[in-house]
């Protein structure tokens, strides 16, 4: 099953989870997004006027559909920056497919990076220019909503962005203007909380997790590599692969940090011997021993001056 993930601050785990049975996520509008250049993608816009007319005779101004945004990956580490607090929030794993039970008319799809557009539209909107047909010009309106939905720069990819377009029909509007959408809380498999959550937040995610009935995890960045991993309540240590959290196949005695294959992570195994014999091997300890470190340092610095 597909999962998807939200993140969030830890401020806003409770108004997610405000309303008794349901998940509450934020939908904006694309010209409510933090990207300037939403709906941007679409075609090359150095065309003839003629040509520029005719696109925008068909397409005109492309409609406001509330949308909200996940992630495809749960280890983004600067979503974890930037959406959850300096990874002191949540994500909020979900189960698209149970969604999707709920809501059939809505619509996933993954977001495209790129930095051009595709020449398909403008091929098609030459098409429509010049040949007139109808059919072109449906051709034309589907690819272009589909292209300003579903397309970013590559500066963004990072993201991993699935996005999720939805029916008004199917969206709550607070009086603050506020627009959510809410989906049942079976759809919510996990809690993941940063590594740097509070304890307050862990033990919030806790007890919301039992009662609703998902996993929880724990996000950790480790020592030994630079790839992040997840702890579940039972001690157990995961990873992230392709769509979903595994168990890693070893981990270190200590820290839990995946391994390849040994009882220990290479921090972990670094014994007081090792310490002592780097030590005795360090000719800067020696020097500073002596009192020469501090002239050794301005010399070298003089050198790399020079």
């Amino acid at each position: 099953m597909a999962k998807i993930y939200k993140y969030l601050g830890p401020d806003i785990l409770d108004k997610a989870f405000a309303d008794e049975g349901f998940c509450s996520f934020k939908c904006s509008y694309p010209n409510e997004f933090n990207d300037p250049y939403e709906l941007f993608l679409t075609i090359d816009y150095n065309q003839p006027p003629d040509i520029l007319a005719h696109y925008n005779e068909v397409i005109g101004e492309i409609p406001q559909i509330p949308t909200t945004c996940f992630s495809t990956s749960p280890e983004v580490v600067p979503m974890w920056a930037h959406y959850a607090h300096n990874h002191c929030g949540v994500v909020v794993e979900i189960d698209e497919e149970k969604v999707l039970e709920s809501f059939p008319a809505v619509r996933f799809d993954d977001v495209e990076y790129r930095d051009e557009p595709a020449p398909e539209l403008l091929d098609m909107l030459y098409r429509a220019a010049h040949i007139g047909k109808p059919r072109y010009h449906y051709f034309l309106q589907s690819g272009v909503l589909n292209a300003a939905y579903f397309t970013k720069q590559s500066c963004w990819s990072y993201e991993m962005e699935r996005r999720l377009l939805i029916d008004q029909a199917f969206i709550t509007k607070l009086e603050n203007g506020l627009q959510l959408f809410k989906i049942p809380q079976g759809c919510v498999t996990a809690l993941i909380t940063g590594h740097q959550a509070t304890r307050d937040t862990i033990e919030q995610v806790k007890s919301l997790s039992e009662k609703i009935g998902a996993d929880q995890y724990e996000f950790r960045i480790g020592r030994s590599s630079s790839r992040p991993y997840f702890i579940a309540l039972d001690g157990s240590t995961l990873l992230f692969d392709t769509d979903s959290l595994v168990k890693a196949s070893s981990k270190c005695e200590k820290c839990s940090e995946p391994t390849k294959n040994t009882n220990l992570c290479p921090w972990c195994s670094v014994q007081s011997q090792h310490q002592n014999y780097a030590a005795g091997r360090n000719p800067l300890r020696m020097m500073q021993h002596f009192g020469m470190l501090e002239d050794y340092y301005k010399s070298m610095d003089e050198i790399g001056r020079k």
